[in-house]
Formats: C-alpha cells, structure tokens, sequence
C-alpha cells in the first residue's frame, strides 16, 4: 500500500526508539549521580532535608526522581517514608500517589516497548503463576498485586511483558495502592521518625496495614471465585 514502509523500515524504528529510551533512561542516571540524588535518596532523613530545602520546588524534584528512579532500582518506602515526614498527609499522599502510580507506568512501558525480551527471561517463577488469573480477570488481579506486594520492580515489569492493557494496569494500580498509601501517609508520623526509622509503637499499625491488605485480597479472590463458579 501507497504510504505504508515496508516492515525492514518499521522494524529499524522501532529499534531506534527502544535504544533512544535506553539512552534517555542512561543519561537520566548519569545526571541523578552528577547532581548526588543518589546519596539523597540513601535514606528518608537525608531525602526530606533536601526536599525541605527546595521549596516548592520539592514537590517537582520528589516526583520526578520517585518516578525515574525507582523503577530502576531505587526502593519506593524511601520516597512514601520520606513524605509524611516533611509535609501534611494529604499533601504526603497525593505525592505519593503521583510518584508511585509514575514509577509504575515507566515500570511496565520499559518492561513492554523498550527491553521485552530481556525482561521476560528474568521474571521470577512466583510470579508467572499469576498469567492465568490475569487472562480470566486482568484488573482484580492488579489490584490484588498491588496490594499484596505494592511497588516492586519486579512486578512493573511482570505486568509489563504480560497480555493486560495499559489501561487495566493503570487503574488497577491505583486501586491497590490507595489503602496502602493513604495509610502510610495519614500515620507516617505515628509510624518513623525523623530519620525514617520504624517507631517502638509502630508495628501494630504495621501488623494491621498489613492484614487489611490481606483481608482486602482474600475477599477480591473469593469474590472471583464465586463469580467464575457461578458463570459455570
């Protein structure tokens, strides 16, 4: 057809995009060890002093590095811990929220335009046992994911190589960290220190987030559960 590049054309641009993003993610690496935000990042005290610093230019730094840093190694708790430590829970949270649901997205579209290949011989076995469950019901199994697990990289990536929408990913991200978050960031004082070290009191709450996550999924699973038996 009149217009359309024949598929050597196709498959050299592709190529080309997927190593510019490789670029750009390396450059971006480069730029975040020339300025230090990896010693700022080491830990949440460190983090929210230089934050504090920036003004309300530290809303845009925490995002920013939280969304480009960790889905590449850089631990998620450092920036959620680090939140309620420098500003009000609602604000902590709505941070949190953007960072994380930020991280993800780059997350899951490296994981599925840029290095495929790569990143599907590397995902764990305890994760692939989730592929049928995500073919019956995609977005419940998100959410209980996310839940379960919250941010890690491992599990952007899995949703990346697997067969679920971007759309699906998305908001059934943001329905399995809303719990979470909104906890962290409403207690974070109760919660860590000013050094972002757990509190003598904090494991309680910690126990609690932790079983009403749990609880959350388990109905999610007999909810499906119910469903499919029924559809039968």
């Amino acid at each position: 057809m009149i217009g359309t590049a024949p598929p050597s054309a196709r498959g050299w641009r592709r190529a080309g995009g997927r190593l510019g993003a490789v670029a750009v993610v390396l450059l971006l690496f480069a730029a975040a060890y020339r300025l230090g935000i990896f010693a700022r990042v080491a830990e949440p005290k460190l983090l929210a002093a230089t934050l504090v610093d920036m003004g309300g230019w530290g809303y845009l730094v925490f995002i920013l590095a939280y969304t480009l840093l960790q889905p590449f190694g850089v631990p998620g708790t450092i920036f959620i811990v680090a939140a309620p430590l420098i500003w009000d829970w609602p604000v902590a949270f709505a941070l949190s929220m953007i960072g994380t649901m930020g991280a993800s997205v780059v997350g899951f579209s490296f994981a599925r335009f840029v290095a495929k290949d790569w990143v599907a011989a590397r995902i764990p076995d305890r994760l692939r046992k989730y592929d049928d469950a995500l073919e019956r019901n995609a977005f419940q199994t998100v959410v209980i994911l996310r839940l379960l697990f919250w941010m890690p990289q491992v599990l952007h990536s899995f949703f990346g190589v697997s067969r679920v929408k971007f759309g699906t990913h998305f908001w059934g991200s943001f329905v399995g960290y809303l719990p979470p978050l909104l906890l962290v960031s409403y207690l974070g004082g109760e919660l860590f220190d000013a050094s972002g070290n757990l509190q003598l009191g904090a494991w309680p709450k910690l126990a609690a987030l932790s079983g009403a996550s749990l609880l959350i999924a388990v109905l999610a699973r007999a909810h499906e559960r119910r469903r499919v038996a029924g559809s039968r």
